[in-house]
């Protein structure tokens, strides 16, 4: 494909996509000649079916070949994405498109706008399939397993040019609004293609857009116009309330305001929501509870491996001033019985990760418990992955897996293949330094199976969604025993 055939290809491909009309068609290729540093275009005829992967593939190894582009992963990003937010409708003519379709429905709205987020490439569909995605049976339900690998990890080059780079505060995170349209760097991603969606919450200025790495279904962030610090309050419930009401076919939670169990992002505060029924929100209660003086609402201890309180009502308020009432309450808690403090030595440890919904025509919120203390065992925290499972996953504990979706690190993919012929064949586990730390979780699979080349990789996604599980549990402030639950129960009248 020359390059001319890619320009064509690409412009094609656009107006094809609906990201430009027929009469744009000469103006973006002019745009894409400027970009290129190509003075003259040559018409010619281009496969109108081929893949964007592929279009842009051939137009970054011509940028690659002509100096135009460094030859990595990180370089060729922020190249095709200059590309594509030429052909990206401007926020206008979106935000525009976006109203009217929610005018036919909420579901109209949000279909049209994740569409354009792939079209666009700002969500790179063709590397979102090659995640690692399967599902482990338990007591809970249906957990589901993914080993993303749609991110892509920083490469020398990048490395390299970033620590020779003028340090920028533009945008002051990924998360702001100034990210929409912005040229990206080496140590921040290009946005060109990114479009943003202004809504009010609870009087609140908020955005909607999508994850580019999209852990599930239409996975959405929802984030405030402003840089302000993520917190768990009163505020928080009625925002989430009020996004469930905007949109009632998807969910929307928030990571939780503290260290170790909070978010990676704790300095902007956004939400998680999207399309998706993950384990959590079909798992019931098992234990219903009346709270004193709000008997017009649903509640009690959802079956689940972490601590989790369901809300369930009609009136939002009432619902957010239950839920803050329960999180002052939580606040302050402490039952050393239970190994729950509220501080030590001056540090708070309580807060919760909220998650809100809507269920047949009721509101629905789910309070999960955390606690961030750490002890001389568990430095990293009590209440998070133990020692004795970071071979598969040390990383906080965050809301997609709160809810039941682990995600786990690219690592293992290369891991389980390796591990698995190592079983098979009875190679040396310790002795390759890629597996070893599996060596003791590897024997004692063999000592429940007989592995074999056919099933060894099966069995071991099937451990993987067993380690997980185990790992929500010790996540949980309150253990999965009639003693645990009595404990549980205690908090729930101290409320």
């Amino acid at each position: 494909m020359t390059i001319y055939e890619a320009i064509k290809a690409l412009v094609l491909y656009a107006e094809k996509n609906g990201l430009i009309e027929k009469e744009d068609e000469i103006f973006s290729v002019n745009q894409l000649c400027q970009a290129l540093a190509l003075e003259s275009f040559e018409d010619c005829e281009a496969d109108g079916g081929a893949g964007l992967e592929d279009i842009l593939a051939a137009i970054l190894d011509y940028a690659v070949k002509n100096g135009l582009c460094e030859d990595s992963v990180v370089f060729r990003d922020l190249f095709d994405t200059r590309l594509m937010g030429i052909l990206t409708p401007r926020p206008s003519a979106v935000i525009k498109r976006f109203s009217e379709e929610y005018e036919k429905s909420p579901e109209a709205a949000t279909e049209y706008y994740y569409d354009l987020a792939q079209k666009s490439d700002y969500i790179r569909a063709y590397r979102i399939k090659n995640d690692i995605k399967w599902i482990t049976k338990t007591e809970y339900g249906d957990i589901d397993i993914t080993i993303n690998l749609s991110k892509p990890e920083k490469d020398p080059k990048a490395i390299a040019a970033a620590l020779t780079m003028k340090q920028s505060s533009y945008p002051k995170c990924q998360l702001c609004k100034e990210n929409e349209g912005y040229m990206g760097r080496v140590n921040h991603p290009a946005r060109q293609n990114h479009r943003i969606i202004p809504m009010k919450l609870a009087g609140a200025d908020f955005f909607l857009q999508y994850s580019p790495y999209v852990y599930y279904n239409e996975h959405c962030i929802v984030f405030n116009s402003e840089h302000i610090p993520m917190v768990i309050n009163r505020g928080a419930f009625d925002k989430l309330l009020a996004f469930v009401k905007l949109f009632p076919h998807y969910f929307v939670g928030s990571n939780a305001d503290l260290p170790i169990v909070g978010g990676s992002i704790l300095t902007h505060e956004h939400f998680q929501g999207g399309h998706y029924d993950f384990a959590m929100a079909k798992a019931g209660v098992e234990t219903p509870f009346k709270f004193d003086g709000y008997e017009d609402i649903e509640a009690g201890i959802v079956k689940w491996p972490m601590s989790v309180i369901r809300l369930s009502g009609t009136d939002e308020n009432r619902l957010a001033e239950l839920a803050d009432k329960i999180l002052g309450a939580w606040r302050n808690y402490t039952d050393e019985e239970a190994f729950i403090y509220a501080e030590t030595d001056g540090e708070k440890h309580n807060t919760i990760t909220p998650i809100a919904r809507m269920r047949n025509g009721k509101l629905e919120l789910d309070l999960v418990l955390r606690n961030n203390i750490t002890t001389e065992e568990c430095p990293l925290g009590f209440y998070h992955p133990h020692p004795e499972y970071h071979h598969i996953k040390k990383e906080n504990i965050g809301l997609i897996e709160v809810m039941g979706l682990a995600v786990l690190p690219s690592r293992l993919k290369e891991e389980i293949a390796v591990l698995a012929d190592a079983m098979v064949n009875g190679k040396d586990i310790t002795a390759d330094e890629r597996i070893a730390k599996h060596a003791e979780w590897a024997d004692e699979i063999m000592k429940n199976y007989t592995v074999t080349a056919e099933n060894a990789t099966d069995i071991l996604k099937k451990e993987i969604g067993i380690v997980f599980t185990s790992i929500l549990e010790q996540c949980g402030v309150y253990d999965r025993t009639e003693t645990g639950k009595v404990q549980f129960i205690r908090f729930l009248e101290s409320v």
